[in-house]
């Protein structure tokens, strides 16, 4: 069971996440837009050079530029044996970048956000995983849990920065193509301790500590496709996998027993606590490897499809109406966890906006996520929950070249019961995203 636990617990580490919407590894919402709506898959405005390049075909000619501004706010808490270990995920203002640029046929567009996770996650108490290892440790040493204290604290960092491009074409009037490509840079770190502290004779008892910083690339092909003909739009999007393998930068990484530890089982029994360290500190070193200095780590992007239906009810109400599917189970993780997934990333977005008069916009929205979890999946430091989101906000025209977005929406999370090695664990989420941004057209 140690050995479960312990492998576990360093290859979790890895995938320390805040994102706000989409898949397991992909963020969906930049623009504010999404926010108030959520279903923007047949947009024409300027959030369309993410959401829909060839809709670019049906914008603003000429040039228009876009800045978006978002503070989520997210609890990923565990509770084991009764007891809540709090995990707070937070991310600073978010912010994401859109231009565009269109004469007659053609459309050239560009996006600059967070795609991918985007946040940090802290457990001041440590997680279960931590504290139950170095217990079943040094119970297996003849060190019960009444000798010591135990102090533990994990933190995590990840986001995955990404800057596309994508040339837009009307190839007839009803038709539009666009291709591009996208640069991911991925920057994170995972942080850890567990130490036994506090022995009345033996001080520091035993340790786990984790310091390791990752970086990496990886690069993006899109395509999509725009139908628009009278008041109906139908589009489809497709992002290729994205291979991303990060290198440990590795700080400190440092397993066992304390060294007074040591000592006194050497004294009490020389052999058999000398066949015992040995075989601990074998098992620890296999244990620790993936996370030497140098070694990479696949955080593959999976590819996606998003379809979406749009339709102008009247000229002052749209509706859309917007699948996307994630294609977790062929992107490679740490370990091959994605194979623990029953499927890949079923989402079912829907929205409508309604134009007051000339100068505002209400809208609102809600979308449906399916992650395909199960318990194999599941990890203290990195888990997910299926979840209801909805969304809702305005726009004010405030001139015929400005306008400005204001947008919130929330995520209701099911919990997930996990009956894991060493009892059950209930996995719980909560998040919050408000958002305000600034269109401006040339």
């Amino acid at each position: 069971m140690r050995k479960k636990i312990l492998t576990l617990t360093l290859l979790a580490l890895g995938a320390f996440s805040a994102s706000y919407a989409g898949g397991l590894m992909t963020n969906t919402n930049y623009h504010i837009a999404f926010d108030r709506m959520m279903a923007r898959g047949a947009s024409f405005d300027i959030d369309a050079a993410y959401s829909n390049p060839a809709g670019l075909a049906w914008g603003h000619e000429g040039f228009q530029l876009s800045l978006n501004f978002q503070k989520p706010w997210q609890n990923r808490d565990i509770t084991f044996n009764d007891t809540k270990y709090e995990g707070k995920a937070s991310a600073p203002i978010v912010p994401a970048l859109f231009a565009s640029y269109k004469q007659d046929r053609w459309a050239l567009s560009t996006m600059i956000g967070i795609v991918g996770s985007g946040g940090f996650v802290e457990y001041k108490q440590g997680v279960p995983m931590f504290n139950v290892l170095l217990s079943s440790m040094l119970a297996s040493n003849g060190i019960t849990p009444n000798q010591y204290t135990l102090d533990s604290e994990m933190k995590g960092k990840q986001y995955i920065y990404g800057g596309q491009i994508n040339f837009t074409y009307k190839l007839i009037d009803c038709l539009s193509a666009a291709v591009g490509i996208r640069a991911n840079y991925y920057d994170g770190y995972y942080r850890g301790h567990v130490k036994a502290v506090d022995h009345p004779q033996l001080g520091e008892v035993a340790k786990l500590l984790l310091d390791v910083d990752q970086k990496g690339w990886g690069f993006t092909p899109l395509v999509s496709v725009n139908y628009h003909q009278g008041p109906l739009t139908l589009t489809a999007r497709y992002e290729f996998r994205t291979k991303v393998n990060p290198k440990n930068d590795t700080n400190i990484l440092d397993a066992g027993l304390g060294t007074a530890t040591v000592g006194a089982l050497m004294a009490a029994d020389p052999q058999g606590a000398q066949t015992k360290l040995a075989g601990l500190q074998q098992q620890l070193g296999a244990y620790t490897a993936p996370y030497q200095d140098g070694v990479r780590t696949r955080y593959d992007m999976p590819a996606l499809l998003s379809v979406a239906a749009g339709y102008e009810i009247t000229p002052k109400l749209r509706a859309t109406l917007e699948y996307h599917f994630f294609d977790d189970k062929n992107a490679k993780m740490a370990n091959n966890r994605q194979d623990e997934l029953t499927h890949g990333t079923h989402e079912i977005v829907a929205g409508v906006e309604y134009d007051i008069n000339d100068k505002f916009t209400i809208s609102c929205g809600g979308q449906r996520t399916d992650y395909g979890l199960s318990d194999g999946y599941q990890q203290n430091t990195s888990f997910a929950c299926d979840s209801y989101s909805v969304g809702l906000g305005g726009a004010w025209n405030v001139t015929e070249k400005v306008r400005l977005n204001a947008g919130f929406f929330t995520s209701l999370y099911s919990d997930y019961d996990k009956q894991a090695a060493y009892g059950t664990e209930t996995y719980s989420r909560t998040n919050y995203v408000v958002g305000l941004g600034i269109d401006y057209k040339f």
